[in-house]
């Protein structure tokens, strides 16, 4: 029996803030999408980072190489990097066309596909599915090839929206760092257990970046 989709339209780079900072806010809430010949893939963007302009921590930071060169391009590009050998994970380009920054997508809650994720990671439980940015790729069958793909398309790996309005933001210091750790770019959905780290700090507050 098919189920009927989720009414999810894609975001246009028109939508997207081209601050570093303000799109990794604007980006919790939102929809990741992977749309396959055996299904589509989604899930409610809960968790992001920011790698703004000067963080000596972003990929961007030595410049244009050619493994980070879609971290320059418009932003709404797929960057996908291959971290401590282990785990890929995906980041959207920010800030305008050949000025290099991102966000890292952390965390996702698993809203459809989820038989073609549980294939992926089988026997992980539901809320850890796409618990943190490599279990995030992972699930989402996401990889090198999916690197510099634009994902403001609406086909294949894409981002878009449901709700349109406000929604509640939480904001803690970034993790999985060996510096700059003390700075408040990680962004939240509060209240969701698909969020990813300590639960203790989410509870902190943090009112500036």
């Amino acid at each position: 029996m098919r189920h009927e989709l989720l009414p999810i339209a894609p975001l246009r780079r028109d939508d997207l803030p081209v601050d570093t900072v303000a799109l990794a806010r604007f980006m919790v809430g939102k929809y990741l999408v992977h749309d396959l010949p055996e299904g589509r893939m989604s899930g409610r963007i809960v968790e992001t980072e920011a790698y703004p302009l000067g963080d000596p921590t972003s990929h961007a930071f030595i410049g244009r190489r050619p493994h980070n060169g879609a971290m320059f391009l418009a932003p709404g590009h797929a960057y996908v990097r291959l971290t401590y050998g282990l785990s890929y994970m995906l980041n959207m380009s920010a800030e305008a066309h050949e000025i290099g920054a991102g966000i890292l997508l952390r965390a996702v809650e698993p809203l459809e596909g989820l038989p073609l994720m549980e294939a992926r990671r089988p026997g992980v439980p539901l809320r850890d599915l796409a618990r943190g940015p490599g279990r995030l790729t992972m699930a989402f069958g996401i990889g090198p090839t999916f690197d510099g793909r634009d994902l403001c398309t609406g086909r294949g790996l894409w981002i878009g929206v449901i709700e349109r309005g406000d929604t509640p933001i939480g904001v803690t210091t970034r993790i999985g760092l060996s510096r700059e750790m003390h700075r408040p770019l990680r962004f939240f959905e509060p209240g969701s257990v698909f969020v990813s780290g300590p639960r203790k700090l989410l509870l902190m507050p943090h009112s500036g970046a």
